[in-house]
């Protein structure tokens, strides 16, 4: 059911349906791709990078990670369309992370959770260990 919400982008009162910005914001971002995918699809621009994309069309750099993300630009068919790893700065072409930071995340999460098994372990032994005290009469 549709529910009345703010965009996330400028702002405004819409009704919110499959996208989280109002029309007005869409039809914008939609301009916008249509510039990027224009211009990446001339022959002797596929393998422009993204700051080349960026100077040549003007579009921001946070629309075109957007669209490749959502897969709207495969980096197939444009191999240096690359964007940053949200935690080192590698070049990516898909996700948040890097292959790397990921490896690295997961091994942290693993730990995390042997910690907390060994705390829940001793918590245990805690618990079962009883005391008995008896008086002398």
């Amino acid at each position: 059911m549709a529910e009345l919400a703010n965009c996330s982008r400028c702002n405004d009162v819409f009704v919110k349906g499959i996208r989280d910005i109002c029309q007005k914001c869409y039809k914008e971002e939609e301009k916008v791709f249509e510039i990027v995918y224009r211009f990446l699809r001339e022959r002797k621009n596929r393998e422009a990078t993204m700051e080349e994309i960026i100077k040549a069309t003007g579009a921001k750099e946070a629309f075109i990670i957007k669209f490749i993300r959502e897969k709207r630009l495969h980096p197939s068919q444009f191999p240096k369309l690359a964007y940053s790893c949200e935690r080192c700065g590698t070049s990516i072409v898909s996700g948040h992370l890097c292959e790397n930071c990921t490896k690295e995340l997961r091994n942290d999460l693993l730990r995390h959770e042997e910690l907390e098994k060994l705390a829940q372990s001793d918590k245990n032994k805690e618990k079962n260990t009883i005391y008995y005290n008896f008086e002398k009469k």
